[in-house]
């Protein structure tokens, strides 16, 4: 398993190609939500994946404060290959890329309500009273916080 950080202008299109069949494979098709993924933010995030012999085994992005939150903030969580703890092991790199390039004191997220439990083992805390609508989804606003 080789883990690869890259900056937007960094990937190449065969890449980017992969992230994006990745994501839309999980948030569009899986979870039958149709939302506008390419939201305009992935030219500021850097991009974190464990790749295999199979390709995309998990995928993160982390963005700088001020893209979508006051705060850092990670999204795009996915893993092709669950319970193998990809996913928990990438949000750790995330948080410590957001520290390392960002500055980051606080890291911010909109979490599928169902993963909270998920966030919570990567050591962030539930912020949000109530739940939230995104795109049919219920989320809760998630902080991780130095």
């Amino acid at each position: 398993m080789e883990l690869i950080i890259k900056k937007f202008d960094e990937l190449s299109a065969d890449e980017l190609y992969e992230i994006l069949r990745a994501r839309s494979a999980v948030f569009v098709v899986e979870q039958n939500c149709p939302y506008q993924d390419i939201d305009g933010k992935d030219k500021a995030a850097y991009h974190l994946w464990y790749r295999d012999e199979d390709g995309i085994a998990a995928y993160i992005r982390v963005l700088p404060k001020g893209v979508s939150f006051p705060d850092c903030s990670i999204g795009r969580v996915i893993s092709l290959r669950r319970r193998k703890g990809l996913a928990s092991s990438l949000m750790a790199e995330g948080i410590r890329l957001a520290q390392e390039k960002f500055g980051a004191e606080a890291i911010r997220i909109e979490a599928q309500s169902y993963a909270q439990r998920f966030y919570e083992y990567c050591g962030f805390r539930r912020i949000s009273e109530d739940e939230f609508d995104v795109d049919g989804i219920p989320h809760v606003l998630m902080i991780w916080e130095k």
